[in-house]
């Protein structure tokens, strides 16, 4: 494999500094972004669980033991935070009535809480999947760039040689189409990762927007929440109010 004229250290003896920068660049990006594919696939893995657990919450006797079964991957659980918000928000509003937040209703305050603390997690989600697309749309650009670059090297070295018998011409002009495969090798799996990854975080935003609303149907209710004095209080000064 080494003795081949024509493969890849042929390529890479041959070519010149930018060659060798287009190349690894492509490494490099596609290190990153199979880096990025897995982790986040993973992460998605286990939201999916978090989802699973959040319809058990509903099957909970009681807030805490539905809280309890959020708490078990509360670091990757959107549903968690969302229901610490939620919680936080009542507690807040019902304790700071004098305060400006403390004159909007109830309802508005809770929702627009719920809504920030899902944007919060949808911003988590999104995070790394800007680089996917980035490198789905560059890298066969910067693979082309590489091909272009090889083709117009290997010209001026056969004009310089003086031969331009097909064995000449093929060789230098074919290792440099390795280039745009190179690139595309790179971008076709950042592009299918990130619409995978898209699609699955656009469920799980789905799910977490009707979690939310049944939250905001419960915590209105006046329902007792937490046994932890602070928590039930405010919902029911709130109904009597």
């Amino acid at each position: 494999m080494s003795d081949n004229p024509y493969g890849l250290l042929a390529l890479w003896n041959q070519g010149d500094a930018i060659i060798k920068s287009v190349a690894i660049t492509l490494l490099l990006m596609s290190i990153v972004s199979w880096y990025t594919i897995v982790t986040r696939a993973w992460r998605a893995v286990r939201l999916r669980r978090a989802a699973r657990a959040a319809n058990d919450f509903w099957h909970a006797h009681s807030f805490a033991e539905g809280l309890a079964l959020l708490d078990q991957q509360k670091s990757v659980n959107p549903f968690h935070h969302l229901v610490l918000e939620g919680q936080a928000a009542v507690d807040h509003h019902a304790h700071n009535t004098k305060d400006l937040h403390g004159q909007i209703n109830l309802a508005e305050w809770l929702t627009e809480s719920l809504r920030g603390a899902i944007d919060d997690s949808a911003e988590r989600m999104q995070q790394g999947l800007v680089l996917l697309a980035s490198v789905g749309s560059t890298a066969p650009f910067v693979g082309l760039f590489g091909t272009v670059w090889g083709i117009y090297h290997a010209l001026v070295g056969i004009g310089v040689a003086g031969q331009a018998s097909i064995d000449k011409v093929a060789g230098p002009v074919g290792e440099a189409l390795i280039m745009t495969a190179f690139g595309l090798a790179v971008a076709i799996p950042a592009v299918l990762g990130y619409n995978a990854l898209m699609r699955t975080n656009k469920g799980i935003i789905n799910k977490l927007n009707r979690f939310a609303r049944q939250l905001h149907a419960y915590f209105l209710t006046g329902s007792p929440v937490l046994k932890a004095p602070g928590n039930v209080r405010p919902l029911r000064q709130k109904k009597e109010a």
